[in-house]
């Protein structure tokens, strides 16, 4: 059962003329699980999310840490729901350079692939040694992981990619046992204010778990919905548990939506 006060900013939203629905994937529509590329979404938080797109007036996306096209293929969605990945820095345009998966994707800004490789090669030195602590690549920065590994190696690893990130010109993003590091800006907010504006949006519903969400909530505004999932500080509004009261909110925005398209 959700909140009242948050049932209540849903319907309100729900009502907005041109309402924009958007969510981080893991930890939010997907369980967070041991190995990344396990990572799939509720099937309940999908098909409400995939509801929502085909409604008129309203549109649905995704935006991830995840590489553009590691995202699509892992949140099996379809292309009415857009996606944005590499924490924001990275969209579809339909143009002719296209992210691992074979998606079409571009970014703003002009990667430094030479620093790209110098971090990936100093990240997997770190790693190299300490079971559990994997190195992540995408294609605009390089992450981290240390969520399997022992507490010791772990603490090891993240400490001495926090020091060699001294001499990175780099951007660090710290996560759930996770330090990225990306040699662009990224930035979840900015990403929700292009859509935003893309769609003409006069309502926003953002849902995340993690520390790099926190940037998408401080861009909500009057009659925008920012929820966070699980436990930590937040400039989020409203809170659920897990990733199946996810499921339960898009499900509640779906249904408050439909009459209002019905009329």
């Amino acid at each position: 059962m959700l909140d009242p006060d948050l049932q209540c900013a849903l319907t309100a939203a729900a009502a907005t003329p041109r309402l924009l629905v958007t969510s981080d994937f893991d930890g939010t529509l997907a369980p967070i699980v041991n190995n990344p590329a396990d990572a799939r979404p509720l099937p309940a938080a999908a098909a409400a999310l995939e509801a929502l797109a085909a409604l008129p007036d309203t549109a649905a996306a995704l935006i991830s840490g995840r590489a553009l096209g590691v995202l699509r293929e892992l949140s099996g969605m379809s292309a009415a729901v857009q996606a944005v990945g590499s924490h924001g820095a990275e969209f579809e345009t339909g143009g002719p350079e296209r992210s691992d998966s074979g998606n079409v994707s571009g970014f703003a800004h002009e990667i430094d692939t030479a620093l790209l490789a110098r971090i990936i090669d100093e990240l997997n030195a770190i790693a190299a040694g300490r079971p559990g602590v994997t190195v992540e690549t995408k294609p605009a920065s390089v992450a981290l992981h240390v969520r399997n590994a022992s507490d010791s190696d772990g603490a090891a690893a993240l400490a001495l990619a926090t020091a060699a990130a001294e001499s990175w010109d780099a951007h660090t993003t710290a996560g759930k046992a996770v330090l990225e590091f990306a040699v662009i800006v990224t930035d979840k907010g900015e990403a929700i204010e292009i859509l935003r504006n893309r769609c003409a949006a006069t309502a926003v519903v953002f849902l995340g778990d993690d520390v790099t969400d926190e940037k998408a909530f401080r861009r909500m505004r009057d009659g925008d919905v920012g929820i966070k999932i699980g436990p930590g500080d937040t400039l989020a509004g409203y809170r659920v548990d897990t990733p199946a009261d996810v499921a339960a909110v898009l499900q509640y925005l779906a249904d408050a939506r439909l009459p209002d398209q019905q009329d």
